[in-house]
């Protein structure tokens, strides 16, 4: 599967407020910390997996604005490839991101702006990205037609596919047994078989019933577990791995996607892959922002070579 890691998603600019705790209806609180940065579940991964040793080619739309700018230098530093449609009508997209000070955990509102507006005939026209791609990876922040029309496209043209199906959302019946991974976390998991995650043995039964439900394999990723890696064949839990104290959990799951399709394209096996993502990601929750926070090959391999 060498080739680009072609990523459909939104970008939006993140305006992290630091609280200890989050504030109750109509109560104002004084927060301790404040940051304007880069985010989006689809940009965030395709930073992530350029700066795991990747070619990464990102599909959105944005606005003409300041964040607009903010998008293309962020893109620019990484080593992202944007193909992009600019909407002079809309605005490119921002979230409202709280995270609390003594855990590093979030609670998240995203205003997708122009990206809401990605169709499947946009995916139409990026048919040729897909086709030249190694790996196709989508979320579901963008309209859902366009995640299932671009997965199918994909499919259709023999390319690798990863559904990241987060934030939560009910699927088309049909829409899993396009994806060769699909990578959600405990709740996401559950949402999607009924089955609670809280232990390694309901993450291997939510697994089994992901892949009865039609995907190749499934990777449930579990913050301070690590993730769990089961296609019917062989069922690995990869531990987390230990870079520091927590400091911000915002960007973790797109670190450990984008890092997982980037090494799948480098040549890696999927249990692999699997551990290059738990160690970029446990380094970029060591770290402020989201974007920010993503780690590059060589720290991500020292990582593993510490551990």
């Amino acid at each position: 599967m060498t080739g680009p890691i072609v990523i459909l998603g939104i970008f939006v600019a993140d305006a992290t407020f630091r609280t200890p705790r989050p504030p109750r209806t109509g109560e104002t609180l004084i927060g301790s910390g404040f940051a304007l940065g880069p985010g989006g579940k689809g940009s965030n991964q395709a930073v992530a997996a350029a700066l795991a040793g990747g070619q990464a080619r990102f599909l959105t739309r944005l606005g003409f604005d300041t964040f607009a700018d903010m998008a293309f230098k962020t893109w620019q530093d990484a080593g992202v490839t944007p193909v992009v449609i600019q909407d002079d009508k809309s605005y490119t997209g921002a979230a409202g991101i709280f995270v609390q000070e003594a855990s590093g955990d979030n609670a998240i509102i995203v205003c997708p702006g122009a990206a809401n507006e990605i169709s499947p005939a946009d995916i139409d026209g990026w048919s040729e990205e897909i086709r030249g791609a190694g790996v196709f990876m989508t979320q579901l922040e963008q309209p859902l037609s366009a995640a299932l029309h671009g997965l199918r496209t994909a499919r259709d043209f023999g390319v690798t596919t990863i559904l990241n199906p987060a934030p939560a959302a009910k699927l088309p019946t049909d829409m899993l047994a396009l994806c060769d991974y699909v990578t959600p976390n405990e709740t996401e998991a559950e949402g999607l078989t009924g089955i609670p995650v809280t232990t390694i043995d309901d993450a291997r039964h939510a697994a089994e019933k992901l892949l009865g439900l039609g995907s190749k394999a499934a990777i449930i990723t579990l913050g301070a577990n690590g993730a769990l890696f089961h296609d019917g064949d062989q069922s690995v839990h990869v531990p987390a791995f230990s870079a520091g104290p927590v400091h911000d959990t915002t960007g973790a799951g797109d670190c450990f996607n984008g890092s997982f399709a980037a090494a799948l394209t480098l040549g890696a096996d999927p249990v692999n892959a699997v551990r290059l993502g738990c160690a970029a990601a446990a380094i970029s929750v060591t770290r402020p922002g989201a974007a920010a926070s993503m780690p590059t090959r060589a720290e991500i391999e020292a990582m593993i070579a510490k551990a």
